[in-house]
């Protein structure tokens, strides 16, 4: 089949089940366009826990999908790839954060959403890229224990001066590929576009940049400068399908060669069509691990 006869059907047994279809913003552009909804993975989980449907396809990677079913308990959560998983998740364990709140008693355990299942639950609250710095600067504590991103733990650091930041030194593969060397080129040969890099990029490519900002504040940044014409963008390619969408009057280019997040690659219009035929690869999650990893989240949005 072709791509065009596998929407169909996606469209179609998606209408039979009830099932609802959400990608995250750098999936490749046939799975973004055959989501209900877009997205970044809080956002998605968000939405996910307020719609009416029971069965849901998560084209993202497994911590997203455990976020959605930690969100939403009832609902049966399917990943169309079991082998989308994320590094960066990986490099922290729960382990290490019993370890770190051991050495560290009086500091506050801070995780990014980036983080799986079991980690979550030893957190005392989550953050995204976009609200860390706000979610920092609210605590009481004095002394924070940043995980798993030494990158937007950084950007942490650097906007809240007054707190002690320790890093645990875990780091997305695909931001930590950009370098200053890639600004000093770009802006030679776009010297009228904005610069606009995500926080998990490294502290000398944020240090410099226009402006800094996660991959909803990128949309958001785009659409409030409609004046603006180009811009460079430094997060995973597939994010500039989304923003070429919004703004189809502006020019987007990837900072240095376009980076690929491979675990986000893997999702193909046939994986989405045979997880909904099978309902395979579902997200199983103890009532424990919910209840606690929930905990962290709740306190973030009430934050």
């Amino acid at each position: 089949m072709d791509n065009t006869e596998i929407m169909a059907d996606i469209k179609e047994l998606k209408r039979k089940k009830g099932a609802l279809i959400v990608a995250h913003n750098y999936q490749i552009p046939d799975v973004q366009d055959i989501a209900d909804f877009t997205g970044d993975s809080l956002e998605l989980a968000k939405k996910i826990a307020v719609a009416p449907e029971k069965l849901i396809v998560f084209c993202g990677v497994k911590f997203m999908a455990e976020t959605a079913k930690i969100l939403a308990p009832d609902k049966k959560v399917l990943l169309p790839r079991k082998d989308a998983g994320c590094p960066m998740a990986d490099m922290v364990t729960a382990q290490e954060v019993r370890n770190y709140r051991e050495k560290y008693p009086q500091a506050a355990m801070v995780g990014y959403v980036n983080t799986n299942a079991e980690t979550k639950m030893e957190l005392d609250v989550c953050v995204t890229s976009a609200n860390a710095v706000d979610i920092v600067k609210k605590l009481p504590q004095k002394q924070i224990v940043f995980v798993p991103d030494r990158n937007l733990g950084y950007w942490v650091q650097k906007n809240c001066p007054e707190k002690e930041i320790i890093l645990h030194q875990g780091f997305c593969i695909v931001h930590e590929a950009f370098k200053r060397a890639d600004l000093d080129g770009i802006r030679k040969k776009y010297p009228n576009a904005k610069i606009v890099v995500h926080p998990e990029c490294p502290p000398e490519v944020v240090d410099i940049a226009d402006e800094v900002a996660s991959t909803a504040g990128m949309l958001k940044y785009i659409e409030a400068h409609k004046e603006l014409k180009e811009f460079v963008i430094g997060t995973e390619e597939g994010h500039i399908y989304k923003m070429q969408k919004l703004r189809p009057d502006a020019k987007f280019y990837s900072l240095g060669e376009a980076k690929i997040c491979v675990n986000m690659k893997k999702t193909r219009l046939e994986d989405v069509l045979e997880a909904l035929e099978k309902e395979q690869y579902e997200i199983h999650l103890s009532e424990e691990i919910i209840r606690k990893a929930k905990a962290p989240i709740q306190k973030m949005v009430s934050m």
